[in-house]
């Protein structure tokens, strides 16, 4: 298969990338000790978040932290790392799960909170845990054909609200273990921030060589995970087995593209359970995979840019680095540098 599936870029690099993470750390035990009476009363296991998706701890940013703030700081280390100047950047993607309101658009603060310039195209593009892959994308295509010399890339994810909502149902005297489950994925999720600068690999010596990628998707799954800032439901079996399965039809170019000697598979950060399985199914080293979600938990599409930010240091030039997620809905997507 080829077309829009597949794609590849001649002069596209990561230039930078940053994250920010949120101050207070919450650990798996307090969730459990809120929910104490309801696991007892419906025969559930203690423990459940740590032992089954192996999160220890996940982050929250404070009362009235807006996204957008964990965006714009995350954007900001991205151009101070990247050295260049703002009056450069021609374009601004918010790729944030998490919105403050409907109206107007993400990005469009963090436009203003960057005091970027009035040519730079801003806006939100949307894909649940695959945003920031996307947007990638779409920049280097954009640098490609002449349109822009840098993009800016941003996410910023909070769970604090959806968590504490989700905790005051599930210990209520109602819950029963169908909702446990059912909003169990809520638990799982974190907070955080990241960013990153798009530019031309020829003018940017030292950045990281964007290759190529593809994608593929199996729509029929749209309904296994919906979710609002009130409350997600999630048929995690149901998403898990999804997932595994457009993951492998997405994998099935990978020999052709010599995917299986990565040096660094940066994959989207869920679980334990759901990092296991994916590189059992996909023939992945895992000891090639860092991890971030026992202490982060699942951050969203923050996820895979703060797993690569925290990698930087690791790197060696021209290590060869696979960014790899799926999104509930549900697509996968995979995408080649060259570091």
């Amino acid at each position: 298969m080829s077309g829009n599936a597949t794609f590849n870029l001649a002069d596209t690099a990561l230039v930078s990338v940053a994250h920010v993470d949120a101050p207070e750390v919450v650990p798996s035990s307090r969730f459990d000790e809120i929910l104490a009476e309801t696991y007892e009363r419906v025969g559930a296991q203690s423990g459940l978040l740590e032992s089954l998706a192996g999160i220890k701890e996940r982050r929250w940013w404070p009362e009235g932290h807006l996204f957008t703030d964990a965006a714009a700081a995350a954007g900001a280390k991205a151009i101070e790392a990247s050295g260049i100047r703002v009056e450069e950047i021609g374009l601004l993607i918010d790729t944030s799960v998490c919105r403050d309101r409907l109206e107007p658009s993400s990005a469009v603060t963090v436009h203003n909170t960057l005091d970027l310039p009035s040519w730079a195209l801003n806006f939100d593009l949307s894909n649940a845990c695959l945003g920031f892959v996307n947007a990638l994308q779409i920049a280097g295509n954009m640098i490609e054909s002449g349109q822009i010399n840098y993009a800016l890339i941003v996410d910023g994810e909070g769970s604090r609200y959806p968590q504490e909502r989700t905790l005051e149902r599930l210990s209520g005297p109602d819950a029963t273990m169908a909702d446990l489950f059912a909003e169990f994925a809520t638990l799982t999720l974190g907070s955080g921030g990241a960013g990153a600068v798009v530019g031309r690999h020829s003018d940017n010596p030292g950045s990281h060589k964007v290759v190529g990628g593809l994608a593929r998707a199996d729509t029929s799954h749209h309904n296994l995970c919906i979710g609002s800032l009130e409350k997600m439901s999630t048929d995690t079996k149901g998403l898990l087995d999804a997932g595994l399965h457009v993951s492998k039809l997405a994998w099935g170019d990978a020999e052709e593209r010599g995917w299986l000697d990565a040096d660094r598979y940066i994959i989207h950060q869920i679980s334990q359970v759901h990092t296991s399985m994916l590189c059992e199914r996909l023939g992945i080293d895992i000891a090639k995979v860092p991890l971030t979600f026992p202490f982060l938990g699942n951050v969203g599409p923050a996820s895979i840019p703060i797993t690569l930010s925290r990698e930087v240091e690791s790197l060696n030039a021209g290590d060869k680095v696979l960014l790899m997620g799926m999104g509930s809905g549900i697509n996968a997507s995979a995408i080649e540098l060259t570091w």
